[in-house]
């Protein structure tokens, strides 16, 4: 395969014209990736949110039934331990949100979290003077809130993952991947 012709301009300028043109291009595309990368970091604020919400909520919750639960600690044990995997699991995609490994770990961690936070709550259903506790019922109130607002940053997340994929997979854009090293974003 041979290389096009190019115009005839005196000096060589028609391939300082083609460089020109390629640098541009490779600034264009990085740019457009960049915006999008920062579209991802801006749909992962929106799920940290809901995260650290739930995460204190949960925190209160764990504080005011401890004492009354006392006979459940292998369930107030199975609710600690896994919000701390998601704790741990949302520090390591705050560090890096276009990381898919990251993101997939975080996913299966708040998988594990909400499998016992459902026992946690029956439990909790179940103790009348806990449920007109004013702290335990804030926290509840919180707790049952966070599933559709998660739902909706994850969706959002998971949106702006989808458009930052899609570019990086592009041609020729995706030929630009090894060298400015676009990841692949996850999704939750």
């Amino acid at each position: 395969m041979s290389l096009p012709d190019l115009p005839d301009l005196p000096d060589g300028r028609g391939w300082v014209l083609l460089l020109a043109l390629l640098l541009l291009w490779t600034l264009g595309a990085h740019n457009r990736i960049t915006a999008l990368k920062a579209a991802v970091l801006a749909a992962w604020q929106q799920v940290d949110s809901a995260l650290q919400a739930r995460g204190q909520a949960l925190a209160v919750l764990l504080g005011a039934v401890t004492g009354p639960l006392a006979t459940e600690a292998a369930a107030l044990d199975a609710v600690t331990q896994a919000q701390a995997q998601v704790q741990a699991a949302a520090d390591a995609v705050r560090r890096a949100p276009v990381a898919a490994d990251a993101v997939v770990d975080l996913g299966k961690a708040d998988a594990v979290l909400g499998a016992v936070l459902v026992r946690l709550l029956a439990l909790v259903e179940q103790q009348p003077a806990l449920l007109g506790d004013p702290t335990v019922a804030e926290a509840l109130k919180t707790l049952r809130e966070s599933p559709a607002r998660l739902a909706f940053a994850r969706q959002v997340f998971n949106e702006a993952g989808a458009a930052y994929n899609a570019a990086t997979t592009q041609f020729p854009t995706r030929l630009l991947g090894g060298v400015l090293r676009f990841g692949r974003a996850g999704r939750l």
